[in-house]
């Protein structure tokens, strides 16, 4: 299974030397690798559906609880056959969008790292590593929405995503440590065993609230929603992949496989309900003032997302049930609608819905998938859209409590998406042919094929529900603790309630779709308002910490040393003054210090008379020859405290910088004076008040007990060990060697950033 997870990222890295062979029609042959572990999935389905569970374990940070560990069950497999199945569709259909592109290798890279990341998300069990794709997922997407890197508009939308999901991924991290430390372990596995006790836990609405902030910024509930719309700049794959079937659907997945952990509390179902309707009508509402294809697409997928969080927080067995079966005809239908569109603005160069008429002559086969993806999202019979939407009004029928109220949000939100559906999937293709599209050339099979095949498979599901009840749906709910065994998928229920409402849907939304029609009249409409929505109201605060943070750096970060270093000792003399005042007891024992010889008077006279000759000096030779002499002043006060060594790294220290202050000054103009008395008295107090502070905290700690373990273990042990008699040397070369090497890295680093910058020669026109 590792290996499953680990080919996109593989595949990833092939391609930065081979990247040439897939820019052209080889690329293609990418899409192998989805293929591959699509059919490489589909062989655990009669295991699943039996109700077994494939578990790999890989050791990673064992001290910690850290693994690679992964399981397959009804839910992960779900979604690793759409990740990976509807992936080789759009891996396909990339290779005719984006055909001759200049950086259709590095598409695929990122497409095949964010499938990988997606995978791995998925399959694992441990929260930890969950983290680490669920940041992979964020990290590529934002390669993958910013593709068109020169349009200013791409770049905004991918940074917007990236730091609405990874300020999600922040939250889902602080989550996995808290749940972590309070179920006992990592594991999902385990901590579904620890649901009581969490539960119980002091930290459990903090728990929730953190899940709930990854879940939520990374499945664009309100009000986080606004990003996604942005990510529409993106090349039509990618909202294809991204926003229909994989990485929103993330936040679904963790909500789904956080149930039976977290679940089944008041908490957590109150707050998924009403999220999740606010989401979804005030999206769907959104679907009526668009009028560019992506645009209704976008916020029809987070109506959808906005139903299925609404349903993942009834908690019921029908509930989860409806949820396991929407995830399906979501995927299939919105797919499918983001395929068409992006052939129609691949042929057409539009994806204006008031312009765009009569396609159907010049792109038949685009039509057709067009009119059933539109019929499955409407849920009408046989699509298994009518099966979802059946599921979704039984389910909330039975919720306790106000019923009324969630079956109206409901079914305004259904009526809105069927209307959304055919402005999106019918609009383009019916009435007359304009003028100006009649050149426009049919599109290749490698575009118009997988939305046939991905809106057929919704209507052969439909027609055929069995061929996913027993082995894909109900082992998602089987996963999330609930026992769906009753429960069977099928086109008619007879005459009830259910059916009334499906009638009144479709009903009510075609004529809402004859009455309505999107135009730019609407458009004006909701920018008025614009103002309030949640998107301005977060930049207006984006743009408050923009100018807080120009100021701030102004401020501090004026590219001074000398302010950078007072900034930090006036810190650290109030944080430390402060803890030394309120817990000091200033016990300290004078008596048990050695005795002041007449060499130190001496030697520390020099080092002062030295420190206020580099103070008030006006040479600089003569400052820098001060200095060497406080560093061999320094030297000395080591030797009378026996530490020959440290002695003898001070002097070959101080003397290489002095010889180097010296070089580097002779190339320097004259002195020249830079600060008044004011600013050298202020300096002064500041580095009179910083040395007190220092002198007090080294007698409190030698007023402390000394604890010698660590001290006589290093003693006895560095000899026996390491062979060596320099007990120092043997630290920072044996027992702290990984230190000492990184230290010796950056030092390297340093030096040859140091060299190529005295190497470099600017041309005139470059210099400042």
């Amino acid at each position: 299974m590792l290996i499953a997870i680990l080919l996109g990222f593989l595949f990833s890295l092939l391609l930065v030397f081979t990247g040439k062979f897939f820019k052209g029609k080889p690329g293609i042959i990418s899409a192998a690798i989805p293929l591959v572990l699509f059919g490489y999935f589909l062989q655990f389905i009669p295991e699943i559906s039996a109700g077994g569970t494939i578990v790999h374990s890989y050791s990673w940070v064992p001290s910690f609880g850290v693994n690679l560990d992964f399981t397959l069950d009804g839910l992960s497999l779900l979604f690793s056959l759409m990740i990976t199945g509807i992936g080789f569709l759009v891996f396909v259909y990339t290779a005719a969008y984006l055909k001759n592109h200049k950086y259709l290798d590095r598409f695929y890279g990122y497409l095949s790292m964010f499938m990988a990341a997606m995978l791995g998300l998925v399959l694992s069990d441990n929260l930890i590593t969950l983290f680490v794709f669920w940041e992979l997922t964020s990290i590529s997407s934002f390669f993958l929405i910013g593709f068109n890197n020169s349009n200013p508009e791409s770049r905004k939308s991918a940074i917007t995503a990236l730091a609405i999901t990874g300020l999600g991924g922040l939250s889902l991290l602080a989550g996995a440590l808290v749940l972590g430390s309070v179920g006992g372990s990592y594991s999902i596995d385990e901590l579904m065993n620890s649901s009581g006790e969490i539960a119980a836990s002091p930290y459990y609405i903090l728990i929730a609230i953190l899940i709930f902030g990854a879940a939520f910024t990374k499945s664009a509930q309100f009000p986080f929603h606004f990003w996604l719309p942005g990510a529409m700049k993106a090349p039509t794959p990618v909202s294809t992949y991204l926003h229909s079937a994989t990485m929103v659907k993330a936040g679904i997945y963790l909500l789904m496989r956080m149930t039976p952990v977290l679940g089944n509390q008041e908490f957590w179902n109150s707050t998924l309900i009403i999220v999740g309707s606010i989401t979804m009508v005030y999206a769907a509402i959104h679907t009526l003032f668009r009028t560019d294809l992506k645009g209704i697409l976008a916020y029809s997928t987070i109506s959808a997302l906005g139903i299925l969080v609404f349903l993942i927080g009834q908690g019921t067995e029908a509930a989860l049930l409806a949820a396991a079966v929407f995830i399906v005809v979501h995927a299939l239908y919105k797919a499918t609608l983001f395929l068409v569109t992006g052939i129609i603005d691949h042929q057409t160069l539009s994806r204006d819905v008031t312009i765009l008429r009569g396609l159907r002559k010049v792109m038949l086969p685009v039509a057709i998938a067009g009119f059933l993806a539109a019929i499955s999202s409407a849920g009408i019979p046989p699509t298994i859209g009518f099966l979802g939407k059946e599921l979704t009004y039984e389910s909330t029928l039975a919720l306790v409590g106000t019923p009324l109220l969630w079956i109206a949000l409901i079914l305004i939100t259904k009526i809105l998406l069927l209307h959304a559906g055919f402005v999106a999937g019918i609009s383009p293709f019916i009435g007359q042919l304009p003028e100006r599209f009649e050149k426009t050339k049919k599109p290749g099979i490698l575009l118009w094929g997988p939305p046939i095949i991905l809106s057929v498979a919704g209507i052969v599901f439909g027609v055929f529900p069995g061929i996913i009840e027993g082995s894909l749906i109900k082992p998602v709910v089987a996963a999330m603790g609930q026992d769906a065994g009753d429960q069977h998928l099928q086109l008619w229920h007879g005459f009830n309630t259910v059916l009334w409402l499906s009638v009144a849907t479709i009903v009510i939304g075609t004529v809402l779709y004859f009455t309505i029609k999107p135009s730019q009249k609407l458009v004006k409409m909701v920018t008025r308002v614009e103002y309030i929505s949640p998107e301005s109201i977060i930049s207006g605060f984006w743009s408050l910490f923009n100018k807080f943070s120009s100021l701030w750096t102004r401020i501090f970060q004026n590219g001074y040393l000398r302010n950078y270093v007072s900034t930090i000792l006036v810190f650290l003399i109030g944080l430390t003054g402060y803890v030394l005042y309120n817990t000091a007891n200033f016990s300290m024992d004078f008596s048990t210090l050695s005795e002041i010889t007449v060499y130190e008077i001496v030697v520390v006279t020099i080092l002062l008379i030295a420190v206020f000759f580099v103070v008030f000096t006006r040479s600089r030779l003569a400052a820098v020859a001060s200095m060497g002499v406080m560093g061999l002043a320094i030297c000395l006060i080591f030797v009378f405290y026996s530490a020959p060594d440290l002695a003898m790294t001070q002097f070959s220290i101080d003397t290489l910088t002095v010889i180097l202050f010296v070089l580097v000054l002779y190339r320097l103009p004259r002195y020249l004076k830079l600060s008044d008395y004011k600013t050298r008295i202020r300096d002064g107090v500041l580095a009179l008040s910083f040395g007190s502070i220092i002198t007090i905290l080294i007698l409190e700690v030698l007023a402390q007990p000394v604890n010698m373990e660590i001290s006589e273990y290093y003693a006895q042990n560095a000899y026996l060990l390491a062979h060596g008699k320099n007990v120092v040397n043997v630290i920072l070369v044996d027992f702290r060697g990984s230190d000492t090497f990184m230290e010796i890295s950056v030092l390297a680093i340093a030096a040859i950033g140091v060299f190529g910058l005295l190497k470099l020669r600017l041309k005139k026109t470059d210099q400042r």
